[in-house]
This record gives C-alpha cells, structure tokens and sequence, in this order.
C-alpha cells in the first residue's frame, strides 16, 4: 500500500510541475507563449490552470500525509531503543563469578 502511495505521490509531484510551469507568469518568463491575441480565452485558461494546480497540488499533500500516518503505524510495531539494549544486554554471555 505505501509504494501504491509513494508512486502515486511521484506522479502528482509531476503534473504539479508540468502545471506550475504551464501556467502564464506575470513577468511572461515561461508561460504559455500565447499572446492574449490569440485566444478570447486566455483568461479562462489561466483560470483552469490556477484551478487544476491547487487541486494538484491539495491531492499531492493528503498523499503524502497519508505515506507519513501508514510509515508511523509500521514504526508503532517496533520496539524503543531502550528495549532493544535491555535484549542485548540479557543476550550477552556472563563470565562466572563476577558481576
């Protein structure tokens, strides 16, 4: 289930990217390169993009809260470090006769 999830977060890490990317900037620097000429539109599809990053992106955190609460519940089942010295400690041969 966690590497479902962890594959899963991999591919929204990139669509987040690719959208972030796509998405006009205010300085034009790496936008669409689509002058507002073109389309009547321009506007909606800024929109869009705006829209479909933050849902991207909302997705991509509760998957990635999800991997750390199933990677938490794993650990539970371990001991503290304190118990796994006490194990080794008992599991050390005594010399007879001194303590």
């Amino acid at each position: 289930m966690e590497s479902l999830l962890i594959g899963i977060n991999i591919a929204l890490a990139i669509i987040l990217v690719i959208s972030v990317l796509l998405q006009k900037s205010e300085g034009g620097a790496l936008g669409l390169g689509v002058s507002q000429d073109n389309f009547t539109s321009t506007r909606s599809i800024g929109n869009f993009l705006t829209k479909f990053t933050s849902i991207i992106a909302t997705l991509f955190i509760i998957c990635s809260l999800a991997i750390v609460a199933i990677s938490r519940d794993e650990l539970r089942e371990t001991q503290s470090v304190l118990e796994k010295q006490e194990e080794e400690d008992s599991n050390i041969p005594q010399i007879p006769g001194t303590k």
